[in-house]
């Protein structure tokens, strides 16, 4: 059974990022998205910044840096998430969406992108070897002084939601899902992998890059979505102003749901 493609064909993963909770991730990505951005157009000419989205979903990220102005190069790999992206591309868009695999970069050169958006794919890679495969190919396509933005799911967020307060610990104790340090161990059914800091940083030791940030996308926001889904226009822009004042402090890291690093390729 392919568990990721099913998952995706009734899962509304466009309309996660539209709800005010989801609005929080999507703001905080695209802020450093354009921050980033803004750096490489001053060591560039105009119109030669290329950017890759592995892992492209239903296009949120790729069709809005298109519709900037961007070259954009998407890459999906399943069906329905590509089809519902490629239905929305505009003839005023420079954007090429294929469909393909996080762990084979091959028909891209390497030294081609300014900028290597993998929002999606850590998500679902279960070895570390997997995991690196990805990593890597990111940084061979990416230009020498580019950027690799790699977002990944945390694993304290699910210990303290899913399974404390959904009350699942004691079953998910009891069948091996959680180490005695309570680290999440995922199968492919799980569809999620979970991580902690020291593992990303153990991923970002075996790359040419250096990083450039560490962040939290989404912070406390999904332990109070309810609330930040209630919230009025100007409460809802002090939470962002707070989050984005607050998201890259380390002490705070590992709690977020979503966590983003952000690479330069040396």
């Amino acid at each position: 059974m392919n568990y990721l493609e099913e998952y995706y064909s009734n899962y509304d993963e466009e309309g996660r990022l539209l709800s005010q909770h989801g609005q929080v991730e999507y703001i905080t990505t695209m802020t450093y998205i354009h921050r980033y951005l803004e750096e490489r157009k001053a060591q560039r000419e105009p119109g030669q910044l290329r950017i890759l989205e592995v892992g492209a979903g239903t296009g949120r990220y790729s069709l809005a840096l298109a519709g900037e102005g961007y070259t954009v190069d998407a890459v999906e790999l399943t069906e329905h998430n590509l089809g519902i992206l490629c239905s929305k591309i505009t003839e005023k868009m420079q954007i090429t969406a294929v469909q393909g695999n996080a762990l084979d970069l091959s028909r891209y050169e390497e030294n081609t992108f300014d900028l290597v958006l993998v929002l999606g794919p850590l998500y679902h890679l279960y070895t570390r070897e997997e995991q690196l495969q990805a990593l890597r190919e990111a940084v061979r396509v990416a230009r020498p002084g580019g950027y690799v933005f790699a977002a990944y799911c945390m694993n304290e967020s699910v210990v303290l939601q899913y399974e404390f307060l959904g009350g699942h610990i004691k079953e998910d104790m009891t069948s091996g899902k959680l180490t005695a340090d309570y680290h999440c161990l995922s199968q492919p059914e799980d569809l999620f992998v979970m991580m902690r800091k020291e593992e990303i940083e153990a991923l970002t030791q075996q790359l040419p890059v250096e990083r450039r940030a560490l962040l939290a996308t989404d912070g406390a926001t999904r332990y109070m979505r309810e609330l930040v889904d209630a919230m009025d226009q100007e409460t809802f822009a002090r939470w962002v102003e707070y989050h984005l004042l607050t998201c890259e402090r380390q002490d705070l890291i590992g709690a977020t749901n979503h966590s983003l690093d952000i690479l330069r390729k040396k």
